[in-house]
């Protein structure tokens, strides 16, 4: 079915190269759709495969510890272990060597998550070589296309071992294009095993693309009017790598020779800065504070100086409504997994609230990360959860802030006024004709210095602040001179 014009989403990838870090940027319609980093020091491994060696088996647990080359064991479920390796003969011993793929990064204290259930994913299929049943992606709406592409795909690997998964991309493709993947991921699970038999444990069998050839394998499609990279060596290498996955796609990858910065130039750089921030502001006034902790992120939803012309209740509906299309985008640009609680504002009406919890169902569609959405609870809130694989955004870009250590509060200037009082105090200065010289981050000096009158009149004698550059916000020093 084609698409209604006025409903055309024109999609542009953008690709920054350095020597440091690849950067990719999704745009729809010029603004940020999906954003994507990988750093040198810090590069992927989601969906490398290893020849694992089993550490110890905790059965209270269900856990399996596999390692893997790392400095911490990566951690395999029981129902990740294959069928046969469940069965009495071919049990799972601790010390034997293992073929598993990372389904999800380590983040912060804990290990890579791992699994034995193999998958290879191509531009249009994915290949389970230890599955045997064919699925069809939930986005392919066409009853027809649907059975086709099902159809053509099992009668293809008839006589071939494994699943597959037939993936968007594949709609409207042709038998040869089916049968020319199907044999390209074969022929890869091939060189997998063999590469496996050979290779020393605790290494590295096979490495999943580069974070701009996955771009490609997952993101170009007919909607990408364009991709525009501005290295001409990747360049390059993205141009070999699509004449064998899309050809057709050739004459859209673009060089970009501008004097500007790409990611500058497309306002990329000025969305990134935004995204370093727990404030965003919506278009009609109101804003979403996002924290995000370890173990969960929360949203809250605020009207800000938005007010409908009619009702409270409308002020709510308008201000939710739109906050869930961007609660939606935050998440992706933001890559936020794991339990995500959303508190938007008190909506009276059941009608309503189910409007907001529909509008965020709809919002997230798009996201290729697994998503599940609880109705609204008695207090308002939305409860969902998105699929973790890698680090989120923030954890990428920024380190725990030494001085609140993640808090995001330090001491205020007047506990640290009563701070130093305090310890002054139990200094015993009493009789003590000196002057006291106290030594101050920048930050909180001007606090204490129009506070100089009252430390005179607390301990009687005179004293002097000093601005010292090596001094964190929290830290002082008081000399006696």
């Amino acid at each position: 079915m084609l698409k209604n014009p006025q409903e055309t989403v024109k999609k542009e990838i953008i690709v920054n190269r350095t020597f440091e870090e690849s950067r990719v940027a999704v745009l729809e319609n010029g603004r940020l759709f999906n954003l994507f980093i990988e750093r040198r020091e810090s590069e992927k491994i989601l969906n490398n495969i290893y020849k694992g060696r089993v550490q110890n088996i905790v059965p209270a647990l269900n856990s399996i510890f596999v390692d893997i080359g790392f400095s911490k064991g990566a951690y395999l479920d029981i129902s990740d272990v294959l069928k046969e390796c469940r069965r009495e003969k071919n049990m799972i011993k601790s010390g034997q060597d293992i073929m598993v793929q990372v389904c999800k990064e380590p983040i912060h204290n804990k290990g890579a998550k791992i699994t034995m259930d193999i998958s290879l994913p191509g531009r249009l299929l994915v290949y389970m070589p230890f599955s045997n049943n064919i699925g069809v992606s939930k986005n392919i709406k066409d009853k027809h296309e649907y059975k086709r592409l099902k159809n053509m795909t099992a009668e293809l690997k008839k006589n071939m071992p494994g699943g597959i998964i037939i993936r968007t991309e594949a709609e409207k493709a042709t038998r040869t294009e089916i049968k020319n993947e199907i044999k390209y991921l074969t022929s890869l699970w091939t060189s997998i095993t063999e590469r496996f038999d050979d290779a020393k444990p605790m290494n590295l069998v096979h490495k999943d693309l580069g974070l701009v050839f996955q771009i490609v394998r997952d993101y170009f499609s007919d909607d990408v009017i364009f991709m525009r990279i501005d290295s001409q060596k990747e360049l390059k290498d993205v141009t070999d790598f699509v004449k064998i996955v899309s050809p057709e796609f050739l004459d859209r990858i673009v060089f970009y020779d501008g004097r500007s910065p790409i990611f500058k130039e497309y306002g990329i750089e000025e969305e990134i800065k935004k995204l370093c921030s727990n404030k965003v502001w919506l278009n009609s006034g109101g804003y979403l504070i996002i924290q995000e902790a370890e173990s969960l992120c929360a949203i809250d939803v605020n009207s800000g100086k938005f007010t409908a012309k009619s009702t409270q209740e409308d002020t709510a509906v308008v201000t939710n409504l739109e906050a869930a299309e961007e609660i939606a985008r935050q998440l992706r640009l933001r890559n936020i997994g794991g339990i995500i609680v959303i508190d938007f504002i008190d909506m009276k009406k059941a009608s309503n609230r189910q409007k907001v919890l529909e509008k965020v169902r709809e919002a997230t569609k798009a996201d290729k990360a697994k998503i599940e959405i609880w109705p609204i609870t008695r207090l308002g809130l939305i409860e969902m959860t998105r699929e973790r694989k890698r680090k989120s955004l923030f954890s990428l870009l920024g380190d725990i802030c030494p001085v609140c250590h993640g808090l995001g509060l330090v001491l205020s200037k007047e506990s640290i006024f009563i701070n130093i009082c305090d310890e002054i105090k139990q200094l015993k200065i009493d009789g003590y004709d000196g002057r006291i010289k106290i030594k101050l981050n920048i930050d909180v000096v001007e606090y204490f210095m129009k506070r100089k009158a009252r430390l005179k009149e607390l301990f009687g004698v005179e004293f002097d602040i000093e601005v010292s550059t090596k001094i964190l916000r929290e830290e002082y020093k008081i000399i006696f001179e």
